[in-house]
């Protein structure tokens, strides 16, 4: 069983970047598929961001899409998440995710982390 711990989140002004990192407890990290996510209050938890076992092919929901970067270090077993230009409408805890089959469509992932908060000021 895969356990993630992110770490990374904070206060942060609009216009501003932060960088989320996913540690992985399993050395089969690798044959993991690795998703952000993002649940803000009153709101449903909502893709962000996917990336492959081997780090070839990245997803992205539209709102991020030319903002954000996902990124994997198999080496370390960590999942990034970059953020650049952030909005006060990104504001949420973000969560990563582990799926033994595949990146996208965003299902399917059956190990969380406990969440980040990440904070965008106007």
């Amino acid at each position: 069983q895969v356990q993630l711990v992110e770490s990374g989140g904070g206060l942060v002004q609009a216009g501003g970047s932060l960088r989320l990192s996913c540690a992985a407890s399993e050395r089969t990290f690798i044959s993991y598929a690795m998703g952000w996510f993002r649940q803000a209050p009153g709101k449903e938890r909502e893709f962000v961001a996917a990336i492959s076992w081997s780090g070839s092919s990245t997803y992205y929901t539209d709102s991020v899409k030319g903002r954000f970067t996902i990124s994997r270090d198999n080496a370390k077993n960590t999942v990034y998440l970059q953020m650049n230009s952030l909005k006060p409408e990104d504001t949420a805890v973000y969560y990563c995710a582990a799926n033994p089959i595949r990146a996208y469509p965003a299902h399917g992932y059956d190990y969380w982390g406990q969440g980040t908060q990440v904070t965008v000021s106007s």
